[in-house]
């Protein structure tokens, strides 16, 4: 098995904000994970102190029980005081028959703090839902049935009301929107604790980040930088020039010693080839021309030997390309000028009713940022407009020729039965070479195409969908938070291909 990284040593501290960053499957949520006992490490250790540290992690994706409504979420993250203070009062009359048995008074123990919690938890859960904008949902709404971004949020909810000492958090800033990234910014710069994060949000990272963790997946390493991510990127490019100037300097240095030793063997070749005639040596032997030609031919080691070592542990690494995904929207079929129209439309589900009396044109080349706080509609409006959703009144109609391309803000259209490569051949009509050259654009090579969707990583899954997108030769992008779960090079890439991609967007967006 091919170890994702070793020899990881760092340390967090109280007050301490560490961004853990690094492309997409190098290991980041592996290494959470691994900390929080969720998977093994081959070696090495762990060690939190105090020992019983109270640890909140923040998962990347939340799944949650489709039949358990909101208020029943809450009721069990606060704890079940009359359950935990009837267990308690069975251990209390226990211990007194049997003062000696230590396995009770630490059953004891152990419950009294499990109330405690559960108290200070049921107390302070008002004051989070509140501050993380969730205290207006109905305790009667399915938790499912929220938006991406209340999901996250109630999955915060979950992890503050633990009253955490370090927190260990996976893409926090996935689906929030602008004023609760704000929040959470502010919230964690106040957080007297330790922080752990992972993240590709540029801005978040410079307004949080104290120092960076930096995992490199070539070297399956781990290194700290001081600073927030601005501070990393000076950083890097500095150690980047400088490594640049070192190992241009020794291809020259080796250059010149390789000529050197060229000449010197060149000269220790005349003294052997011997015009030795005593006649015209003046006095000098023919063993003085051996001697001499001896003594060259160790120079000529000596200077060749340097350069073995220069070229082998003295040897100054070229700086390697970063290998990075390629997305190009190429061949984009024209459409009508109108691509999208509403007519007294009203969105929603059931008889909740979210957004209503919407009228409006979208046309061809047009670019549209949907923006609004979490739960307002704009899922829902995008899949009413895909058709997964029918209208509750009104009408939404598409122009002529108008080719779809949906990114799913949860990646809910990937099918868990496929395949990185069955996923793509679904859509492509081409050879099996064909789809595995594009699936190496956004970095799936050899046995990684075979790969079962439920496997990949969250950004994977976002580069497959981009795949697909590409595949499908879409006129008109409908895209739901598209830049979640991907890493930064990946987000740069894409927003170049969406500078120039030739059709209609409509994006929910919170960057």
């Amino acid at each position: 098995i091919e170890p994702l990284f070793e020899n990881v040593s760092f340390t967090v501290n109280p007050g301490e904000r560490v961004a853990l960053v690094g492309p997409n499957g190098c290991g980041k949520t592996t290494l959470l994970k691994i900390l929080i006992g969720q998977e093994k490490a081959s070696s090495g250790s762990i060690r939190f102190s105090p020992s019983d540290l109270r640890i909140g992690y923040l998962a990347q994706g939340q799944t949650y029980d489709p039949a358990e409504s909101f208020g029943e979420y809450i009721a069990r993250l606060s704890g079940d005081l009359p359950t935990l203070e009837a267990e308690l009062e069975k251990i209390a009359h226990a211990l007194v028959a049997n003062p000696q048995r230590v396995d009770l008074q630490e059953a004891y123990n152990d419950t009294l703090t499990r109330l405690s919690l559960a108290d200070e938890s049921a107390g302070a859960a008002p004051g989070i839902l509140a501050a993380l904008g969730l205290d207006q949902v109905d305790a009667d709404q399915l938790v499912n049935s929220l938006s991406g971004g209340q999901k996250t949020r109630l999955a915060m909810a979950s992890m503050l009301l633990s009253s955490p000492q370090l927190l260990l958090l996976d893409e926090p800033t996935n689906h929030l929107d602008l004023d609760m990234l704000t929040w959470l910014g502010n919230w964690l710069r106040s957080y007297p604790f330790a922080v752990l994060v992972v993240s590709h949000d540029r801005a978040f990272l410079d307004s949080v980040a104290t120092s960076i963790l930096d995992m490199d997946p070539v070297k399956r390493a781990v290194r700290s930088y001081a600073g927030n991510y601005s501070d990393y990127l000076d950083q890097k490019q500095a150690e980047r020039e400088r490594q640049w100037q070192e190992y241009q300097d020794q291809q020259e240095e080796i250059a010149r010693l390789r000529q050197s030793a060229s000449r010197v063997r060149s000269q220790a070749t005349a003294h052997k080839g011997g015009k030795a005639d005593p006649a015209k040596t003046d006095g000098f032997s023919v063993g003085h021309f051996m001697n001499r030609a001896k003594e060259t031919i160790s120079r000529a080691k000596q200077i060749e030997a340097r350069v073995d070592r220069m070229m082998g542990d003295d040897r100054v690494d070229k700086p390697g390309r970063t290998w990075q995904m390629k997305m190009e929207f190429q061949n984009i079929p024209s459409s009508g000028r109108d691509v999208l129209v509403f007519n007294d439309l009203s969105i929603g589900y059931g008889e909740k009713v979210l957004l209503a009396n919407l009228n409006g044109v979208v046309r061809f080349g047009q670019r549209l940022a949907l923006v609004g706080p979490n739960g307002a509609g704009k899922t829902t409006l995008l899949r009413t407009i895909q058709g997964q959703l029918p209208p509750l009144a009104g009408e939404v109609r598409l122009g002529a020729n108008v080719r779809i391309g949906y990114m799913a803000q949860e990646q809910e259209n990937l099918d868990a039965k496929q395949t990185a490569l069955t996923t793509l051949q679904r859509i492509m009509p081409q050879s099996e070479t064909g789809v595995r050259a594009l699936l190496s654009k956004f970095l799936f090579t050899g046995d990684e195409v075979f790969t079962p969707v439920p496997n990949l990583s969250y950004g994977e899954r976002a580069r497959l969908t981009l795949a697909c997108l590409v595949a499908q030769g879409c006129n008109f992008l409908l895209l739901d938070e598209p830049i979640n779960h991907l890493d930064i090079p990946s987000r740069a890439q894409f927003e170049q291909a969406l500078a120039v991609f030739e059709g209609t967007i409509l994006a929910v967006v919170h960057d």
